[in-house]
């Protein structure tokens, strides 16, 4: 079989004589695969999540009380972008 990795498999007439192992090769190397950088966000909002983590559960006074801040460290963006949209919108 003669050497097809880098040729398109749309422009091959005999592309039928490709393997699964080379089709996947190629889709691999020609197809968009995920977010490719820009995943800064993930890693501020880990780091927003600790320091919530770290807030809430230091602050409370009862299990039950850091048990329910846990649950506020995890959706604590949705408070300050609501708290953030009250005020301006005054």
């Amino acid at each position: 079989m003669k050497d097809m990795k880098d040729k398109d498999p749309e422009d091959e007439k005999d592309c039928k004589d490709w393997d699964s192992y080379q089709w996947r090769r190629w889709r691999h190397k020609h197809h968009y695969h995920g977010r490719r950088g820009g995943g800064g966000g993930s890693a501020v909002y880990c780091l927003g999540f600790i320091g919530a983590v770290i807030f809430f559960i230091g602050h409370a006074t009862t299990f039950w009380a850091g048990v329910l801040g846990f649950f506020q460290a995890l959706v604590w963006p949705a408070f300050l972008v609501y708290e953030a949209l009250k005020v301006l919108i005054k």
